[in-house]
């Protein structure tokens, strides 16, 4: 029979505890650092989300007739391109929608109109905040 001395067993516990202290200390670190990942990465991932579909938009937006000589017929080449462009972003999605609806009334009112027409501004204004460089005129 073996025989384990009072202080074998106390160094033995002391042992122990700072092993699984060690250990709670390890995963606290690790769940702090990975926390700071996960933010950046998803922030990453939102904004690579927003610049592909802000390159969606500036394609649609680059089609159809030339807007200084055929406003309404331009107006009205982005109406189905703009629907078919989702977006997870809500607030671009929200401005991609609005643009389409002003250039859907923008064409309704035969590009007469102030109120056609300031709605329209504001919403290319909107885009153009959203995605710099996107092209959207009137």
């Amino acid at each position: 029979m073996i025989t384990v001395s009072h202080k074998t067993r106390a160094r033995t516990r002391a042992g122990g505890a700072l092993t699984m202290m060690s250990l709670a200390m390890t995963v606290l670190v690790g769940a702090c650092s990975s926390g700071g990942q996960t933010a950046t990465t998803a922030a990453t991932t939102s904004q690579t989300v927003a610049q592909q579909t802000c390159s969606q938009v500036s394609a649609a937006l680059t089609n159809g007739p030339d807007p200084g000589t055929d406003p309404v017929g331009y107006a009205q080449a982005q109406i189905l391109p703009l629907k078919q462009i989702h977006s997870s972003d809500q607030a671009l999605s929200q401005a991609i929608s609005t643009l389409d609806s002003a250039y859907s009334s923008y064409v309704a009112a035969n590009g007469t109109g102030k109120t056609a027409s300031s709605a329209l501004t504001a919403a290319i204004n909107r885009i153009n905040k959203l995605c710099p460089g996107a092209g959207a005129t009137a």
